[in-house]
């Protein structure tokens, strides 16, 4: 009866994670791959089926832009102090007001788009070495099995970060039988695991990784190359559980060694070009390009052309090569009065126009519709999404350097990105202790990097969240107020409920 009964669970499971399926021409059967001598479904069948599965891979950021792009700022820009949530509803506002709850519809998408995504990995991961092609080298097998286990790093960096202890599946679930059902049941519903340990496997799938993966391509910044877990390899050291300071510093080292430099201008990573430059941004409608693809700076990025465009920004803003396109409705990732008066503090900051840019709309929920603020770092639908770049590991460096006491060493980094961004040097006083350096440290960050996705988690990473955000609400005049204060269970994020209740083996985080 028991069988039965967890059977009846399973049917309804995967009859439900049908309509998760973001790539059902990629989903192997013995109908697609056909099935060996002993009816064994055969995953790839020669090196063709490899290489279509690997490009999905590699367009899985790309074609994924919801959960890796719009609901990542919605986090970490809309639930720090960076911006407001720009569309109020019942799936943004929680993350401005702090009332965020398991039925949220934007984690849940969130969850299952992630955990889809690691599904592909794992498949290439576990089959590839299977594959009977002789045409497919060794060389390329390991080259791929590399690219996969970056890509489920980084899936599982951003998991861990939101939720904490969340199920770790490095495996592929098998048919389900009478025979088969004990060893399948857990694949099917993984219990939660410890956040130190899904850190470990991150660290491990990037080392693994970083001896086959491609060198880095100045020529094309698409890549799941060695730069990318070297870059990755930097951020997990930074966080807590596997905090190594050391290695923050080896492998932003590593990166410089690699080509990477801050672009002399920052405007050449947002922003784009006009075929006519002398005509004015009001009267512009479809004649505009990337200004830079594939920079110096980019470690990791989502490049769009004609015919497969950025559809987001039109979420942030206006298009701006197609200036009324959806502009009549309120946009999300709102900047927030305190960003704004953080850049006005450093009068002539270059960064400041390259992430906030004023129209005139037609609604007045934050600010006057007629001076109206919106996030610019995506303002065309040729514009790339950058997941990693060189800046965020520099700055990164220098928090490793303050750690170590070397207060000098971490203002000389900070004061390469002020420079660029048209400002003078720290003043000494910044360097005289712990806390003024670190004050340094953290403004910086958050003006280079806004609407970049890095807010919200440099204030958990540093212990900052409490002191930061149950603040802002009495100095922003615009911010809605809070509904329950940030205390040490507000770091991780609640697990959709929709999903624990699909998997009797999920416990909700506390405080949620």
């Amino acid at each position: 009866m028991k069988s039965k009964y967890i059977l009846s669970i399973l049917s309804a499971f995967l009859f439900a994670a049908c309509s998760l399926d973001y790539d059902p021409i990629d989903t192997y059967s013995d109908v697609t791959e056909g099935v060996s001598q002993d009816s064994v479904p055969v995953v790839f069948k020669d090196k063709a089926a490899v290489l279509l599965h690997r490009q999905t891979l590699l367009e899985r950021f790309k074609n994924g832009q919801e959960h890796w792009y719009l609901d990542m700022l919605l986090l970490a820009e809309s639930h720090s102090d960076n911006a407001y949530a720009g569309a109020p509803n019942a799936e943004t506002t929680p993350f401005e007001v702090n009332s965020i709850e398991g039925s949220n519809i934007n984690l849940r998408r969130d969850w299952n788009g992630h955990m889809a995504n690691v599904a592909q990995t794992n498949r290439l991961i576990n089959f590839i070495d299977d594959v009977n092609d002789a045409s497919l080298t060794q060389a390329e097998r390991q080259q791929y099995k590399a690219e996969a286990k970056i890509l489920r790093a980084m899936i599982y960096f951003d998991m861990v970060r939101i939720w904490g202890n969340v199920p770790l599946v490095t495996t592929v679930a098998g048919d389900i039988t009478s025979e088969t059902i004990k060893d399948v049941y857990p694949a099917y519903f993984p219990p939660q695991t410890d956040a130190l340990t899904i850190y470990q496997q991150i660290e491990e799938d990037l080392l693994e990784g970083l001896q086959y993966a491609p060198d880095n391509s100045a020529a094309d910044k698409t890549q799941l190359s060695k730069s990318v877990a070297r870059a990755l390899l930097a951020k997990i050291y930074a966080e807590k559980p596997l905090r190594d300071y050391d290695k923050v510093i080896k492998y932003a080292d590593e990166l410089a060694g690699d080509g990477f430099e801050l672009v002399e201008n920052f405007g050449d990573l947002f922003g784009v070009t006009l075929t006519d430059p002398n005509s004015p941004a009001s009267q512009q409608n479809k004649a505009i390009d990337a200004k830079a693809r594939n920079t110096k700076e980019t470690i990791y990025e989502a490049q769009f052309f004609p015919g497969n465009t950025n559809w987001v920004t039109w979420m942030y803003g206006r298009p701006l090569n197609d200036w009324t396109f959806y502009f009549t409705w309120l946009k999300w990732i709102t900047p927030s009065r305190d960003l704004i008066k953080t850049f006005n503090s450093e009068v002539g900051d270059k960064r400041y126009q390259e992430s906030v840019v004023f129209y005139q709309c037609d609604w007045n929920v934050y600010y006057p519709a007629d001076n109206y603020p919106f996030m610019y770092k995506c303002r065309s639908a040729y514009n790339s999404i950058i997941k990693l770049r060189y800046a965020d590991i520099l700055l990164l460096k220098a928090e490793a350097l303050i750690s170590k006491g070397d207060y000098n060493g971490a203002a000389a980094i900070i004061n390469q990105t002020r420079r660029r961004a048209g400002l003078s040097n720290l003043p000494s006083s910044a360097t005289a202790g712990h806390e003024q350096i670190m004050q340094a440290y953290l403004k910086e960050r958050r003006l280079e990097l806004a609407f970049e996705g890095q807010r919200w988690f440099d204030l958990v990473r540093l212990d900052k969240v409490e002191e930061v955000m149950n603040a802002v609400y009495d100095k922003d005049e615009g911010r809605p107020a809070q509904v329950y204060p940030f205390n040490s269970l507000s770091y991780i994020l609640p697990i959709p409920q929709d999903v624990i209740d699909q998997n009797p083996n999920l416990v909700q985080n506390p405080g949620y």
